[in-house]
């Protein structure tokens, strides 16, 4: 018996979709796990939804976040599942310095990130007096700090003064740019640094929600 050439021609092109699709699916997947390895472990994206860090991040900044400035970070969840697996593992570790931007699991509620500058590091005597920062009792440098009340306007503890307290190992003391809105180490205590998740680079994207505008001018900068 011949063959139906019809026939043989329908299985070629039924073979042909198949190995597209498949080409396609595998592609596919591929990048989505190219994409899940990037952001777990080298860079991810950020949006800043709050104004504790003004003036230096701004209410729409979109920022980058280096996942691999403090070390190798081995996430302890299943993407997506928010099933937690064990203790976070943390390959070559390496301290934030002060004044670095990091983005952080906060403290009270490990689901949600946190965006500040470091301000103590372990072994620092810390202090604030009338806002200003005393780092083992000398008075610090800041030209990123934003105030919106003066010192003698307002004495509240612990917010415009704190301290004397020591910095313990393994710790960090962070505080918002914003110094009279920002919910920090002021109000909730030390951050553990295995509870950082990366370090503030740049912004590549800005929204002004209240203009409706994009802000130009800000695409770009480098985090300090």
């Amino acid at each position: 018996m011949e063959n139906n050439p019809s026939n043989s021609s329908n299985l070629s092109t039924k073979k042909k979709n198949k190995s597209v699709f498949r080409e396609y699916a595998e592609a596919i997947f591929i990048a989505l796990l190219l994409a899940l390895f990037i952001r777990t472990f080298i860079i991810q994206a950020f949006k800043i939804p709050s104004g504790s860090m003004k003036q230096t991040l701004l209410i729409g900044d979109h920022i980058l976040v280096s996942k691999f400035a403090y070390g190798i970070h081995i996430p302890n969840v299943i993407p997506f599942l928010n099933i937690k697996l064990f203790d976070d593992i943390i390959l070559f570790q390496k301290n934030p310095k002060r004044e670095d931007i990091i983005v952080f699991k906060y403290p009270k509620n490990e689901n949600r990130d946190f965006i500040k500058r470091v301000i103590g590091i372990p072994g620092d005597l810390l202090e604030v007096r009338q806002q200003k920062v005393y780092i083992n009792e000398k008075l610090i440098k800041e030209n990123h700090a934003w105030h919106t009340d003066l010192p003698q306007q307002s004495r509240i503890v612990p917010r415009d003064d704190f301290g004397p307290i020591m910095v313990p190992s393994g710790h960090l003391f962070t505080m918002g740019d914003n110094r009279e809105n920002s919910q920090d180490s002021r109000f909730w205590g030390f951050l553990q640094t295995n509870k950082v998740k990366g370090k503030a680079l740049v912004i590549y994207w800005s929204w002004n929600a209240e203009n409706n505008w994009v802000r130009f001018d800000r695409f770009g900068q480098i985090l300090r």
